[in-house]
C-alpha cells in the first residue's frame, strides 16, 4: 500500500514538472542596452502574470533557429530578429504564423510593424554621431561625413555593404528617396563603392554596436556610423554624444516564434504584452528606440519623443531600409564589400 502511495506521489510529481515548465519562456534578444530596456519594459512587467521570462544574447544567426525547427527540438520561444531574416524565415517556414487577433489591432501600429510572420518591436535607426565636447562645428550631411579637409580625423564605419553603401550615395549627391533606384544599377553600385573608396583610408570599421560609443568618447575617431540606441545609451551614463538625423537609415526588429515550439501560447501572450502602447512607451523611456503601437506616443514626455527616429524633425530626412532590395541584391553587394575592404 505505500508503495502503492509513494509510486502515485512520484508519478502526480513527474507529471505537475511539465506543467510547471509550461509556466516559461525563452526571449532571445541582441543584449546590451536594448536587453535592458526589454527587461525593464516587457520582462518584468510580464512575469507578475505568472510566466518566467528567461533571456538569452545572441548574434542574429539564423542558422541557430533553423536547427532547432529542422530537428524539432525547439528551446527558444520568443525571438528577436531583423527586418531582412523576418522575410527570409516566413518564406523557408521557420517561424510561426501570428494570430493578430491574440496580439492587437493592425491598424494600431505602423504599416512596416506587420508581418505574417513577425510583429514590430520598435523603430531604430542608423546614424551619424559624433562628441560634442570634442567637435564644435556639427556635421550635417553625409557629405560632411566624407569631407575630411573640413573635418580631419579618421570616420568609424560599420564592417559590411550594408548601411554604407546607402550613405555614400547620399554622401555623392544622391537624395534619400532616390537612393535603392540608383544603388539598383550596375552604374548606382559602382558609384557607391567609389564614393567610398575616396573615403577608405580615413575608415576606422566597428563590427559590435557597443564600438561606435567608445571610439567616440576615446577620440579614435571625429565621427562614426551607430545605432541611435546605443548613443542615448552612452548619453545616459554622461556622455556628450550629438546625433545628426539627415539621412539616417531607419529600421524595425521584429518578435517571432520559431515554429514548433511547445510554448506557443505563452509566446503569443508575451509578444501580445510587449506589443501594448503601455509596455512600449516604457521601453522607449528606457532606449531611444521608437514605439511601433502609435498609441505609445502619446504616453511620452515631449524630451522622450525628441530623441526617437520616429519623431516628426528625425524622420523627415530619412530614409526606410528596403528590406527587399536586399534580399534581393544583399548577397552580391556583400561580397563585393569584402573582396573591397580586403584590398
Amino acid at each position: 500500500m505505500n508503495k502503492s502511495i509513494l509510486a502515485s506521489a512520484l508519478l502526480a510529481a513527474g507529471l505537475a514538472l511539465p506543467a510547471l515548465a509550461q509556466q516559461q519562456i525563452t526571449v532571445v534578444n541582441f543584449g546590451g542596452a536594448n536587453a535592458n530596456a526589454q527587461k525593464k519594459a516587457f520582462y518584468e512587467p510580464f512575469e507578475k502574470t505568472g510566466t518566467k521570462v528567461v533571456p538569452v544574447e545572441y548574434n542574429g544567426e539564423q542558422a541557430k533557429i533553423k536547427a532547432m525547427v529542422e530537428t524539432k527540438k525547439v528551446t527558444w520561444d520568443v525571438v528577436e530578429v531583423e527586418s531582412p531574416d523576418v522575410a527570409r524565415g516566413c518564406d523557408e517556414g521557420l517561424f510561426e504564423k501570428l494570430d493578430y487577433a491574440k496580439i492587437g489591432n493592425k491598424s494600431d501600429f505602423v504599416p512596416a510593424a506587420i508581418n505574417e510572420c513577425g510583429i514590430g518591436v520598435f523603430v531604430w535607426s542608423t546614424v551619424m554621431a559624433y562628441n560634442g565636447d570634442k567637435l564644435k562645428t556639427a556635421p550635417t550631411t553625409w557629405a560632411d561625413f566624407w569631407d575630411v579637409k573640413k573635418f580631419p580625423g579618421k570616420r568609424a564605419m560599420r564592417k559590411g555593404a550594408r548601411y554604407n553603401v546607402e550613405f555614400a550615395l547620399m554622401a555623392d549627391g544622391v537624395k534619400p528617396a532616390d537612393v535603392y533606384k540608383t544603388l539598383s544599377t550596375k552604374a548606382g553600385a559602382d558609384r557607391a563603392f567609389k564614393k567610398l573608396s575616396e573615403l577608405k583610408p580615413n575608415i576606422q570599421w566597428w563590427e559590435a554596436g557597443a564600438q561606435p560609443p567608445q571610439f567616440l568618447v576615446a577620440g579614435d575617431v571625429v565621427m562614426s556610423t551607430a545605432y541611435n540606441g546605443r548613443i542615448d545609451a552612452a548619453n545616459r551614463e554622461g556622455k556628450n554624444l550629438k546625433i545628426t538625423w539627415t539621412g539616417g537609415i531607419y529600421d524595425l526588429d521584429y518578435w517571432v516564434i520559431p515554429k514548433g515550439t511547445p510554448n506557443k501560447d505563452a509566446a503569443l501572450k508575451f509578444i501580445a504584452f510587449a506589443s501594448t502602447p503601455e509596455a512600449q512607451a516604457e521601453y522607449a523611456k528606457n532606449i531611444a528606440y521608437g514605439p511601433t503601437n502609435n498609441k505609445a506616443l502619446a504616453k511620452l514626455d515631449p524630451k522622450v519623443l525628441a530623441n526617437l527616429p520616429t519623431a516628426p524633425a528625425n524622420a523627415k530626412d530619412a530614409l526606410q531600409f528596403n528590406i527587399k532590395f536586399w534580399a534581393d541584391q544583399g548577397e552580391e553587394l556583400e561580397k563585393r564589400f569584402a573582396s573591397w575592404a580586403a584590398q
